[in-house]
């Protein structure tokens, strides 16, 4: 019963201000299946007590998520830099398309940028700018969308 579930991640949330920190250790060691770092305060353990219960309840992160996690954990340990790419990376050959007005309109990703419209872009922020592109809806005119929700 996920409304009865809700309820109860409510109220367990709810009293964890209450509890003292040898109980939020005890939850935390039930939670994460490992004790915690004697330093951790008290509102650090609660904050991730927290979190953990409603991470269960929730169904936790998207698999692709935990996959980019991981990988910027193996980036951190192998170089010592966590880097983080702001967008996924689109492979060479990958069709963008997207229908406006019972036009398709279609960009092909490259090695080296982008194809639309048999012309070479570097970038899919240079095709935004292209005059043609403006028309479409999401894809220039408000400046604040990111080009790739037009291909969405």
């Amino acid at each position: 019963m996920p409304g009865h579930q809700n309820g109860v991640t409510k109220e367990a949330l709810s009293r964890l201000p209450e509890l003292d920190l040898r109980r939020l250790r005890e939850l935390w060691c039930e939670l994460y299946k490992t004790a915690t770092a004697p330093r951790l305060s008290r509102e650090l353990i609660m904050r991730a007590v927290a979190y953990r219960i409603q991470e269960l309840a929730s169904g936790g992160l998207r698999p692709e998520l935990q996959r980019q996690l991981h990988q910027i954990a193996l980036r951190l340990q192998q170089t010592g830099r966590a880097t983080m790419r702001p967008r996924p990376q689109l492979k060479p050959g990958t069709r963008l398309l997207r229908e406006w007005q019972g036009r398709s309109h279609e960009v092909l990703v490259l090695n080296d940028g982008f194809s639309w419209q048999a012309t070479h872009y570097r970038s899919l922020s240079a095709i935004r700018s292209s005059a043609d592109i403006r028309q479409i809806p999401g894809s220039f005119a408000n400046q604040h969308l990111p080009f790739e929700r037009l291909w969405q």
